[in-house]
């Protein structure tokens, strides 16, 4: 395994603008805020110079996980994605056999995942149950109200 993580055009532009804001607006905030704090007087007694000081420790370390996943950061080529096997970035219909319902779910990177749209994170149990399945075949899933079975129905992307 290269090590690398593989982003959608969009999660890559959204983690790039993160990281943006954050080295420039965040910054200044964080020196304002510290600034203002400091301007209160005694610094020992100063809870609101402790809390900027640590906003900017927060931040910083935010700042160095972006940079870390923007290092390893590639963007996916879709039109290479195999889909005749459920992996990274595929669009998963699938069933409840117990209930027939139907879902469809698209596979991302952790940063990516957003449930509002459909988008759960390749590490989840529901995803790594779906992984290396074909159409057809059956998963079991660890769901949070216990194991589920369904049918992978279609794999695109």
């Amino acid at each position: 395994m290269s090590g690398f993580q593989y982003y959608t055009q969009e999660g890559f532009d959204n983690l790039k603008n993160k990281l943006q804001h954050l080295k420039t607006k965040g910054r200044q905030e964080i020196a304002a805020a510290i600034a203002e704090a400091r301007d209160k007087g005694d610094l020992s007694e100063n809870a609101e110079y402790d809390a900027a000081k640590d906003a900017q420790g927060l931040m910083e370390s935010e700042i160095s996980k972006l940079e870390i996943l923007m290092s390893n950061a590639r963007i996916l080529d879709e039109s290479a994605i195999d889909t005749s096997k459920v992996s990274l970035m595929n669009k998963v219909t699938i069933k409840n056999v117990k209930n027939g319902a139907k879902m469809v779910y698209t596979l991302v990177q952790e940063e990516e995942a957003n449930l509002k749209e459909g988008k759960i994170s390749i590490n989840s149990p529901f995803a790594k149950g779906l992984l290396g399945k074909k159409v057809g075949d059956m998963a079991q899933i660890q769901a949070p109200a216990g194991m589920v079975e369904v049918e992978v129905l279609d794999i695109s992307m």
